[in-house]
């Protein structure tokens, strides 16, 4: 039986509703801007629909009286940074549609912020001074149009719409202009058959697969620079999906290396091995990564790469792939928290970041994606 999520408990009265001018500071991780209320003892506020320098009227959305932070809304903008725009969405803005963070913003400077994110998490998280720029890639259109793949919500009057930030609330839209002219609807039934470069790829159409037409090129041209695979070397392709890594390494390293892919969703293991057919010497293997690599592949791998879920590969897998003494891994990550974590327990165990590359595959939302290669110290 499924259990309610745990509710956090009040700490004093709630501050919901509340209204103050605050000047707004520096970008945060999660699409949101750090601020201070001066009349609460400079209690931090994460404030949506600002940008740094501003002075805004923040409305709070969630807090009590002795929470450490609160959150809010900008809902009206006193003194406007250089670099605002108006939203091309007319559902972007406070209790509106959440599923944009920043569509107030020029888009060369939501690169910018999510750049000085990637840095604010590294240095923090890593103890990495890095240079990050956050590329464009082909597919979109001034940050529109991009997202293959969408799934609505439903108001109460059965309307299509999208929720609220951090809200079960809907509200209704006649149209996303994120969402691409030919992208799916979720859930949709059957496979779909994506073009790759030179490679042909079957996926369910509710499986995983990059949103941003140009993402899955751009991804796997830069994890084949980074690891430079040789013929005859040895490949793991971890959190493997449809194997979209592992047929492009399978290539490189031709019938004399071998390519293992590791997955955990079965139906992503079907079209895997349908995907890499062509590849007598790759295999793939069913089950959680950290289960597969503590019973299975122990021996020595040259390269590997490492594509895992939000929450990232964790002590756990770093360790089991240090184990096997790669020359090189090529970590793809949608987090970069989760990526500096691991990126520091990578250097405890005596591998270092070598090179960095961030993509804006989200654009108009906080989302980056990150390709960082990792090799022995």
């Amino acid at each position: 039986m499924a259990r309610n999520p745990r509710q956090r408990q009040p700490r004093g009265e709630s501050v919901v509703g509340h209204r103050f001018t605050v000047t707004v500071g520096p970008v945060a991780h999660g699409g949101h801007c750090v601020a201070r209320v001066s009349e609460a003892g400079d209690r931090v506020v994460f404030v949506r629909h600002a940008l740094p320098g501003e002075e805004v009227l923040v409305e709070i959305t969630e807090g009590t009286e002795g929470d450490r932070f609160w959150r809010g809304d900008a809902v009206a903008v006193h003194s406007a940074s250089p670099d605002r725009v108006p939203p091309p969405c007319p559902y972007a803005g406070p209790g509106l549609c959440g599923g944009c963070d920043f569509q107030h913003v020029a888009l060369p400077t939501q690169r910018e912020l999510k750049a000085a994110v990637v840095r604010e998490q590294l240095a923090r998280l890593a103890r990495l001074e890095v240079d990050v720029e956050v590329e464009p890639v082909p597919g979109d259109t001034d940050g529109l149009g991009w997202r293959t793949r969408m799934e609505y919500a439903a108001t109460r009057d059965g309307l299509r719409g999208m929720r609220k930030h951090r809200s079960r609330e809907v509200v209704a839209i006649d149209r996303c202009l994120i969402a691409h002219p030919d992208a799916v609807e979720l859930p949709a039934p059957g496979v779909r058959t994506e073009q790759v470069l030179d490679r042909r790829y079957r996926v369910s159409a509710n499986g995983f697969w990059q949103v941003h037409p140009g993402a899955p090129s751009t991804l796997v041209a830069t994890v084949l620079d980074q690891l430079a695979p040789r013929p005859g070397e040895r490949v793991l392709d971890l959190y493997a999906a449809v194997g979209l890594f592992a047929g492009f390494l399978g290539d490189r390293v031709g019938d004399s290396g071998r390519v293992v892919a590791v997955e955990g969703d079965k139906t992503a293991c079907r079209h895997a091995r349908e995907n890499l057919s062509d590849l007598p010497h790759a295999e793939v293997a069913v089950g959680s990564v950290d289960r597969v690599l503590a019973s299975s592949y122990d021996e020595p791998f040259d390269l590997v790469v490492l594509d895992p879920p939000r929450e990232g590969a964790r002590r756990t897998v770093v360790q089991q792939v240090v184990d096997r003494r790669p020359r090189a891994v090529a970590y793809v990550a949608c987090d970069p928290a989760a990526l500096a974590r691991d990126l520091a327990t990578f250097a405890e165990l005596g591998y270092r970041l070598i090179s960095l590359r961030a993509f804006d595959l989200f654009p108009m939302t906080h989302h980056v994606e990150c390709v960082a290669l990792v090799e022995p110290a």
